[in-house]
C-alpha cells in the first residue's frame, strides 16, 4: 500500500474545465470515497489517477513518485470497473491470474496467489466456473479478486456495485468494508451513492460540477456539512433546509419560521458561537436533521417544542418518515415506528437545537 497526493489536479477537454484544482492526501492504508452527482469529475479524477485519461494541470503523487507521465502498467494500481470486465472464455481462476501471467510471474506463485485471494473472497469453490455461471455479486468479487492477486500499492473503484440490486449492494458494501479492515490497503472509491459513501469510508470527498466541496470524516461531512449542497446530497432524508430568521430573545437567539402569513414559530436556541450570534435580526438557512426531531416533550437543554402538523407518513419498517408543517415551511421527521401519526395530526414533538446548523443564504456556506 502506498499514499496518494492530489495536487491542484485541473482536466480541461479544449475550453472546458471538467476538474477546477483539486487537493487531496490520502495516507497509506486509507478508504477515500469520492462523491457527488453525475458529471461531477469524480471517475474523470479517478481515470487520471489510473492513468487512462492525462492530467491538464497538477500533479498526482503515488508513495512519493510523481506519476503524471508514466504509462499505468508502471504505476501499480489496480482498478475494478462498473462492468467487472472479465473475460468470457476463461475461468475464475483463469480471470484472477491473467493479469500476473502476462507479467511473467512464475505458474507456483501465480497459483499461490489465486488459492489465498478466493478464501478471502469465499470463491475457492468457484475457480473452475467461467464468468456465465456467475451471479452479479460472484463476479464483482472476481473482479475485486483480479485486482487483490496482484497486490498492488493502490486499489481504484469505479462505481463497482451499481450494477447490482439492492441486497446485493448492501452485502458487496460490508465484503469490500472487511477486506479493507483485513488488509489494510490503500483506496480510492468511486460513487455517487452517499449511502455508500457513508458506510465505506474513512474519508469522503464530496464533489460537484469539478470543484470538492467538501473532505471529512463521514461524522463530519454528515454533521457539520460545509454548505448547503453536502447538507443536502448527504444523508436520506436529506437534511432539512428551512429559510429563517434570527431574532434577539432577551441575551439569546430564537430561530423564527414563517412563511407568507402563515402562524409564525419561535424556537429560542441554546448559546449560539458570536459567528452565529453575528446574524441576529438576519435571514439564515436552518439544517436540521430528520432524525433530530422526535416524538413527545422535551427532554435535554437544548430541545424546544415544535407546533407542527402531519401532512404525510411514510413506514419504512424502522421508522416513520413523517412530513410536517412548522411555520408553514416542510420538515421531515424520522419517528418511532410504535407511534400512531396520521395526515392532519398535530403530535407532541421536540427538536434537539444542538444539532442545529445555520447557513449564510447568499453563500450557501456553513456559518461557524
Amino acid at each position: 500500500m502506498a499514499s496518494l497526493e492530489i495536487k491542484g489536479v485541473k482536466k480541461r477537454f479544449g475550453t472546458l474545465e471538467i476538474l477546477k484544482g483539486i487537493d487531496i492526501a490520502v495516507e497509506a492504508g486509507e478508504f477515500l470515497v469520492l462523491v457527488g452527482p453525475s458529471g461531477c469529475g469524480k471517475s474523470t479524477l479517478l481515470n487520471m489517477i489510473a492513468g487512462l485519461d492525462t492530467v491538464s494541470d497538477g500533479d498526482l503523487v503515488i508513495g512519493g513518485r510523481r506519476v503524471n507521465n508514466l504509462h499505468p502498467s508502471q504505476r501499480d494500481i489496480a482498478m475494478v470497473f462498473q462492468s467487472y470486465a472479465l473475460y468470457p472464455n476463461m475461468t475464475v481462476g483463469e480471470n484472477m491470474a491473467f493479469g500476473m501471467e502476462m507479467r511473467k510471474v512464475p505458474k507456483a506463485e501465480r497459483d499461490a496467489a489465486v488459492r489465498d485471494v478466493s478464501k478471502i473472497l469465499q470463491l475457492d469453490h468457484l475457480l473452475d466456473r467461467r464468468p456465465s455461471q456467475l451471479s452479479g455479486g460472484q463476479r464483482q468479487r472476481v473482479a475485486m479478486g483480479r485486482a487483490l492477486v496482484r497486490k498492488p500499492k493502490i486499489f481504484l473503484f469505479d462505481e463497482p456495485l451499481s450494477n447490482l440490486d439492492a441486497q446485493l449492494r448492501v452485502d458487496m458494501r460490508t465484503e469490500i468494508k472487511k477486506l479493507h479492515l483485513r488488509l489494510g490497503v490503500t483506496i480510492v472509491y468511486v460513487t455517487h451513492d452517499q449511502i455508500e459513501a457513508m458506510t465505506l469510508a474513512t474519508r469522503i470527498a464530496v464533489m460537484k460540477a469539478g470543484v470538492m466541496q467538501q473532505l471529512g470524516t463521514p461524522a463530519e461531512v454528515y454533521n457539520r456539512p460545509a454548505n448547503t449542497f453536502v447538507a443536502g446530497f448527504m444523508g436520506s432524508p436529506r437534511m432539512n433546509l428551512v429559510p429563517a430568521k434570527l431574532q434577539r430573545n432577551g441575551d439569546g437567539l430564537a430561530l423564527e419560521i414563517q412563511l407568507d402569513d402563515r402562524p409564525k414559530v419561535a424556537l429560542p436556541l441554546p448559546p449560539q458561537p458570536e459567528a452565529i450570534r453575528a446574524y441576529a435580526g438576519k435571514e439564515i438557512i436552518a439544517g436540521i436533521r430528520a432524525e433530530d426531531i422526535a416524538h413527545g416533550p422535551p427532554e435535554g437543554p437544548a430541545h424546544r417544542s415544535l407546533e407542527a402538523v402531519v401532512e404525510v407518513t411514510e413506514p419504512t419498517g424502522a421508522d416513520i418518515l413523517t412530513i410536517l408543517t412548522v411555520g408553514g415551511q416542510e420538515l421531515t421527521a424520522r419517528l418511532d415506528p410504535d407511534i400512531e401519526v396520521r395526515p392532519g395530526d398535530k403530535p407532541v414533538l421536540h427538536v434537539d437545537l444542538a444539532k442545529l446548523v445555520c447557513f449564510d443564504p447568499k453563500t450557501e456556506q456553513r456559518i461557524a
